[in-house]
């Protein structure tokens, strides 16, 4: 057995963890079944799921057994971790619609074959719990006074902690238990900002069940700023290719800040780490090779090698010397379209949000349509601006869409 401790260290992942010196020899000496939870509060998962995904997936490449664990059961309530607001309430249509689809996602990431992983989910134990027995079985173990310290409620309790939620701490701390009685599991994985709950179910599996339980946290994918990353003027940026196009995932981190190389291609590739540190010791123009390689390797990881080939050529046709514009971003409008204000036009196609939008783009100069930018809000689109049927539209710098008129 091969230790991933180190590589885990090494590659930046470990930000906290209980017993450490337990967990290195653990790591090295034994097979062991770990879990980390995602809750289905919409039917993709994002680029914040995905550094947890390769955390799991370091684990099962070097011997040890992923539980990914659906919160069928948790999303029914939210967790406050990391939130000023209550989340929205999910209807329980709404969550086995998630499940499905987060289902699919996974597998791309993690071997389910042959019990080398296992996928559950708590809304098989959660939802039929009978809530006065499990007052008495699980409740019993905490302490209110030691929860009220935890950050994950400290920082709501200014707006209000709906009772709701403050249960949340209780039954994610009762999965792990479920998952140590059931399956062996002995360890907890999971973001940073899931500390205080992890904590909360490995102490109620050694105070109920008398056994050996740990915990271990990822670091959140931030920017050199602190700053949580992928978000996008879209949103999310989603592993739904529905939802964040291959295209716009790989320009994502083809554009990332040069100080972010280094962490990115740690945290989001397989590349060997020698690898990794002879690209971010590239400087000036040259770091921009790194970028093309980590925008590559991430894109493949989430696509598939095809998609990423054509992100990656639609990229260079754009800002390279390729001519392949197949791949670029493209949308459709009729000829009955020319005519109409180039505002009506982005807004149909969805390639700006509102008008409102649109025209903060134009006050801005970030607007251009093929290479004229646009001054003027009722700038309208005409036939001469159709070249070889289509035409170009620029967001910003680096930001392109091309229209098809039929």
């Amino acid at each position: 057995m091969t230790s991933v401790y180190t590589d885990l260290m090494e590659r930046g992942y470990i930000k906290q963890l209980t017993h450490e010196e337990e967990i290195k020899e653990l790591l090295e000496k034994e097979k062991v079944t770990f879990y980390i939870g995602f809750d289905p509060t919409a039917d993709s998962l994002h680029v914040g799921h995905f550094i947890a995904l390769m955390f799991m997936a370091h684990m099962q490449k070097a011997g040890h057994r992923p539980i990914a664990l659906l919160g069928g059961g948790t999303a029914m309530i939210g967790d406050p971790s990391g939130k000023t607001d209550m989340r929205k309430m999910l209807t329980k249509e709404e969550i086995d619609n998630n499940i499905a689809a987060i289902k699919k996602q996974m597998s791309r990431f993690i071997d389910f074959e042959e019990g080398k992983a296992l996928l559950v989910n708590n809304g098989d134990w959660l939802l039929n719990l009978n809530y006065v027995d499990f007052l008495r079985d699980v409740g019993v173990h905490f302490s209110v006074n030691r929860m009220l310290t935890a950050e994950c409620f400290k920082q709501r309790l200014e707006n209000g902690l709906s009772f709701l939620e403050f249960n949340y701490m209780l039954m994610q701390g009762y999965d792990f238990y479920v998952l140590n009685q059931k399956y062996g599991c002995t360890m907890q994985l999971g973001g940073d900002d899931q500390w205080s709950n992890m904590i909360a179910g490995m102490e109620l599996i050694r105070r109920k069940a008398q056994k050996p339980a740990f915990a271990m946290t990822c670091t959140l994918l931030t920017n050199s700023e602190g700053k949580k990353m992928g978000k996008t003027e879209k949103g999310a940026l989603w592993l739904d290719s529905s939802k964040t196009t291959p295209y716009e995932f790989y320009q994502y981190w083809r554009n990332v800040d040069d100080s972010d190389v280094e962490k990115c291609l740690s945290l989001l590739t397989f590349l060997p780490m020698e690898e990794v540190r002879r690209l971010s010791a590239l400087e000036g123009s040259q770091i921009n090779e790194a970028k093309k390689v980590l925008a590559f390797e991430v894109t493949k990881l989430v696509h598939g090698e095809e998609e990423a080939q054509k992100a990656k050529e639609a990229s260079e046709a754009l800002f390279g010397s390729g001519s392949n514009m197949e791949n670029v971003p493209t949308s459709t409008i009729g000829s009955d379209r020319v005519g109409a204000q180039l505002l009506d036009i982005l807004v149909e196609t969805k390639i700006v949000p509102s008008k409102a939008e649109g025209k903060r783009l134009i006050q801005q100069g970030g607007l251009s349509l093929n290479d004229e930018k646009i001054v003027d809000f009722s700038r309208c689109l005409n036939a001469e601006d159709i070249i070889d049927g289509s035409f170009m539209i620029k967001r910003g710098k680096k930001k392109f869409n091309r229209i098809i008129v039929e």
